[in-house]
């Protein structure tokens, strides 16, 4: 898969596709339900920052009553996303934005729920991107970001399946999900002076922030 600051090309997009689709299809459904649980918000507008194919985000409109909205740089992913969404029958609830997580196209204080799984590793710039998130939170609204498979026994059977795929895929994981990169995000949110916690468990690793009423 090749990824670009435009994000991923028509190949890349395909393949993400098929796994998100087949390998990564039970994680997004435990993330979604544990997302609503642990940020307690289930109606309002969700966005879905580098939303890749959409699972995420369908999954969470399956799961809530949230209206939710797909950010991504890449024209091709958006165009696969925009037919996951058909398939689900969503496309009433679950909607298009092409754009930049450093540059978001929304006005402030205008989400209720920010959320994403494994864009964060492909951000340029960490603090900007945390900076645009935290302008578009409305006041109470609330973020879930960062990477992990909801649950230890997931984790382990995608690490089978992805394995096979690619022989460097479980190097590629424990370098974004391990201390020293936990640590340097959660350094940055420090000097950012966002108000957070941190997540790290057997569901993964998630930033959650939330903006003063």
């Amino acid at each position: 898969m090749k990824y670009t600051p435009g994000g991923f090309d028509r190949d890349g997009s395909k393949s993400m596709n098929r796994i998100a689709r087949t390998v990564f299809a039970p994680v997004y459904p435990v993330i979604a339900e544990q997302i609503v649980e642990r940020c307690g918000i289930s109606r309002g507008r969700c966005l879905d920052l580098g939303s890749g194919p959409g699972s995420l985000g369908i999954a969470l409109a399956r799961t809530s009553d949230l209206s939710v909205t797909l950010l991504d740089s890449s024209p091709d992913m958006l165009e696969i996303a925009e037919e996951n969404i058909r398939d689900a029958g969503l496309s009433g609830r679950v909607e298009l934005l092409p754009g930049d997580v450093h540059a978001i196209p929304l006005p402030a204080g205008s989400i209720d729920l920010a959320v994403s799984r494994g864009s964060i590793f492909f951000w340029e710039d960490i603090a900007r991107a945390f900076s645009e998130v935290y302008r578009i939170l409305a006041p109470g609204g609330k973020t879930y970001i960062g990477g992990g498979f909801g649950t230890a026994e997931l984790r382990d059977a995608v690490l089978v399946a992805m394995t096979k795929e690619n022989p460097d895929w479980k190097d590629f994981r424990d370098k974004n999900l391990g201390p020293e990169n936990q640590k340097r995000v959660v350094g940055i949110l420090a000097e950012l002076g966002l108000p957070h916690r941190v997540i790290s468990d057997d569901s993964g690793f998630w930033v959650m922030m939330e903006k003063e009423r």
